[in-house]
Parts: structure tokens; sequence; C-alpha cells
């Protein structure tokens, strides 16, 4: 049998490198390589190293202000988590597997440069509302940064929307004409989708940045600790009120991930969209070379991989809410071993989220569009049937009888292989004798939409409203 393969040997003058004895006398025998390995986090933890360093400074800090450690005991963290800063950023930073996690490293390493002042650095917290702060502090940055991104994709549609406000295409209802409608209307439906994604993100950032800190294992210190002070800091806008809730709670990160499964939903959609556009069978649009593939046996391919792609990567994001959801949906309080399972999910999602819409805006700001075919479109489907009742309801007769008899009229344009508005005059008024010449104005398909000028309506000046209302919105941003 192969040898099993050992962790990193730690160093020797690190007080937590033997990682089987660092917790107590109490146990008898090291920890195996193979549960090192099962168990350690430090693989993926590390990149919340930044926002543990700033929880620690901080947490240091309070501590000495609260005269639990001495300022000598500040200067030196200080200087020593100055120095480990500079070696992360540098790529000099040795992780050691038998650390187990970000915290641990890091802890370790600053005790090896200062000493004792990195061994009080623990006092009054512990790993558990310590790891709840990290993710918290970290998630909240990854926020900030993806909220410019979701402006930067409703910005992109309503750009191109701006540029088709009389463009006509087909509305589709189960995939069949229904209405004319706009281009700038539909693309302006995808906005107000992301704009709702903007507010929940808002949303969930305000319940994420809660301080957890000071909360210890599970049941708080008996150590004079000021939370506030700590939670002002480190820019927070109040602490944790519980100390069992605190170190247990991941609803903040399941309620990013629900943000984050929903935005891809959308996404996911105007995804689905771009690649029925694109297609010959319906001709809309053309996306940039830049942003599709050909194919490797059939010369004339352009495959809208990039569009594809974003809708396969929604049911990754979807995925990891689920995984959420069921890590924690079993778990007695306070603080489990499972939630060591909440980072990669939840670090996945933020940046499958960021690439995607990040590419997105992109590949929407160099759509190519074909009023022509979207036209032609409209015309396949008989959408203005529903004008030609509302016609017929203007001229007295009830809503009811209006549509039953624009039925009788589409199945004669159906067998006649004609579009609606093509039907003679003397043939619509055999129908009903209400019809007059005016009819042929709202059977056009902009006729249709000049006369939906309702509020929200796809009339090309409510439309070029809703775009000036974005664009000011979204200035603020």
């Amino acid at each position: 049998m192969t040898p099993e393969p050992q962790a990193p040997d730690a160093r020797s003058d690190d007080p937590l490198a033997n990682k089987a004895q660092a917790w107590s006398a109490l146990f008898s025998e090291p920890m195996s390589a193979l549960v090192q390995r099962y168990t350690a986090s430090v693989g993926f933890d590390k990149r919340l190293a930044a926002a543990d360093i700033a929880g620690s400074l901080a947490h240091a800090r309070m501590l000495a202000r609260q005269a639990v450690i001495t300022a000598g005991d500040l200067a030196d963290i200080e200087r020593g988590m100055a120095q480990i800063q500079a070696e992360i950023a540098a790529g000099r930073f040795e992780w050691q597997l038998a650390l187990e996690d970000v915290h641990l490293n890091i802890e370790a390493r600053l005790t090896a440069l200062v000493g004792d002042a990195g061994k009080r650095l623990h006092t009054g917290r512990s790993r558990n509302d310590q790891v709840a702060t990290d993710v918290r502090l970290w998630l909240r940055g990854e926020i900030d940064q993806l909220a410019p991104l979701l402006a930067d994709m409703q910005r992109a549609l309503v750009e191109l929307a701006a540029q088709h406000a009389h463009t006509v295409m087909p509305g589709f209802t189960h995939l069949q004409v229904a209405q004319p409608v706009s281009l700038a209307h539909h693309l302006l439906a995808y906005v107000e989708m992301f704009a709702r994604d903007a507010e929940r993100l808002a949303d969930v950032r305000r319940r994420t940045n809660r301080l957890p800190l000071g909360a210890a294992a599970l049941a708080g210190t008996s150590y004079p600790l000021d939370r506030e002070s700590v939670a002002t800091e480190l820019g927070f806008d109040g602490v944790c009120q519980n100390s069992l809730d605190a170190v247990s709670d991941r609803d903040f990160a399941i309620e990013f991930c629900a943000f984050a499964a929903i935005t891809m939903v959308h996404v996911s959609r105007l995804a689905e969209e771009l690649v029925l556009w694109m297609s010959q069978n319906f001709g809309f649009i053309d996306l940039a070379d830049r942003y599709c593939t050909g194919s490797s046996i059939m010369p004339q391919k352009r495959n809208p991989d990039v569009a594809e792609l974003a809708r396969g990567k929604s049911a990754r994001v979807i995925g990891h809410l689920q995984a959420l959801l069921v890590l924690m949906k079993g778990q007695p309080l306070t603080y489990n071993k499972d939630n060591q399972e909440d980072k990669e999910p939840l670090f996945d999602t933020v940046d499958t989220l960021a690439a995607t819409l990040r590419i997105m805006a992109e590949m929407v700001s160099g759509i190519v569009v074909k009023p022509q075919a979207l036209r032609a479109a409209v015309t396949r489907g008989h959408a203005t049937a529903t004008d030609l009742a509302d016609y017929l309801v203007k001229k007295g007769l009830p809503f009811r009888d209006a549509h039953e008899t624009v039925a009788h009229a589409v199945r004669l344009a159906i067998e006649q292989g004609v579009d609606l508005a093509a039907l003679p005059l003397a043939t619509l008024q055999g129908l009903h004798p209400a019809v007059g010449e005016d009819v042929f104005e709202v059977l056009t398909p902009e006729g249709s939409m000049a006369a939906r000028k309702v509020l929200g309506g796809t009339a090309p000046e409510q439309v070029l409203a809703q775009v000036a209302r974005h664009r000011g919105r979204l200035v603020k941003v």
C-alpha cells in the first residue's frame, strides 16, 4: 500500500504548529493526516485573510482601550499584522494545511513574529464569532462591488432601448405572437427585473452588516468588551443581539445566494431570448463575433456560446442556494462544523455572478438589431386582433361580442393566407356594420403601439419617458 501523504510541517517555533496537540491535554493521540486534509479549509477560506486581519485589528484595539491587553501588546499586534499583510500581498505567506484554516494560520504567524502579544489577540473571542465576522465583512465588500455591475447591466439595456422606441416587434405569450410592442419596451422589462435585483442586494447588505464579534464561542464573554466600538470601526450598522444566533446564523449567506439565484434567473431568461433571436428561425439580432464561437466540423456556424453559458451558469448558482438551505436545515444551535461548508458555495456564487454580469452587459452593448425582421414577425401572428376588438368596443359593442367578431375575422385571414390588416373593408364590414374606413389605422403594428399610452405601456412616448426615468435613476448609482 502506498504510504499516506503527510501534511506539510509547521514551523517548529509555532505554538499551534501541531494541530493535534493545539487543543488541550485532553487528546491522547495526534490528528491523522487524512483527518487534517478532510477538515482543513485553508485551501479556500484564505481568501478571507483581509477580512480576518481587519477584524483582528479592530478587536485588538478594543481590547487595548478596555485595558484587557496593554498598549505595547497592541503595537506588537499591529506591527505583526502589517508584516503578514505584506507577505500575503507579495505571495510569500506560507499557508499550512496543519493549521486548518485562515484564522489559525494568521494567528500562528503573528505569534511567531511578535510572541506573547500574538497569543493574547484571541482573548474574548472564538473562531465561531471570528469566522462569522470575517464572512460578513468579506461578503459586504463583494456586495459593494456587485452593485455597480448590476447598474452597468441596466445601463446597457437602457441605452439599447433608447435607440429602439419605435422599432416594432411581436410581444409573445406562450411563445405565440400576441400583440405588437416596441423592442425598447421589451428590453426595459429586463431593466425592471435587474432593478428589483439591485433592491434585493441592498436589503441583503443591511442584514449582512451586523457584527457577531463578541459572541465568543456561543455565550458571550466575561471580558469587558465594547462591541459597539468594534462595529463602528469596521463599518457595521450594529451588533448581533443574541450570542447564540450570532455564531450560528447564516441567513445572510442564504439570502445573498437567493438574491444571486433570482438575478441569474433573470440573466438566463435574457440569454435564452438572445439565443432564440439570433437563430435563423427568428433572425431578430446579431451578436458580435467576440461573443460567439464556431463549430469544429460545420464552418458556417456562429454559436452564441456566451449567452448559452450564462444560461447554464444560472443552474450552478441556483444549486448553491439549495446547498446552503440543506446545509442549515438540520443544525441545532449553535455552531457546528457543517458551517465550514458554507464558504465554497458562497464564494463561487459571488464569482459566477460577477463574471456573468460583466460579460452580459458588454454583450448587450454590442447587439445589432434587425428592425425589418422584427416587423415582419409581427405580421405572422395577427398581432393587432386585440386592437380590432378594442376598436369595436369603442363603437359600442360589448367586449365579449367584439372578441367573438374578431375571432371570425382572424379565421377568415388564416383561410385567405393574409394578415388581418389585409382583409378588405367590405369583408370586415360584413362581420359588423360598425366597422369604418378608420379601422386600418388601428390594424397597423405602429398604430397598435401608439394607442397604448397608459403608464407602463408600449407607446413610444411612454417608453421614452421610462428610458429617461431609468437614466436619471442610474446616474445616482
